[in-house]
């Protein structure tokens, strides 16, 4: 679930970085910018909980190793 979430803010934070890219001449609204960056922070954090649940929890690791 962590992956689809995290694929999904990527691909929305690259998609309205190019929306803010294309309305900066017309000097329109920062949203654009904020959301991306909202969605930025979601694909980063849902993809580190990806892949901190991918860790083999099956092994022990000890001390000594």
């Amino acid at each position: 679930m962590y992956a689809v979430v995290g694929l999904i803010g990527a691909i929305v934070a690259i998609w309205q970085i190019y929306v803010y890219l294309d309305q900066k001449a017309a000097n329109v609204s920062h949203t654009p910018m904020i959301v991306a960056i909202i969605a930025a922070i979601v694909a980063l954090v849902c993809g580190g909980l990806f892949l901190s649940g991918r860790v083999n929890k099956s092994d022990e690791i000890h001390i000594t190793e």
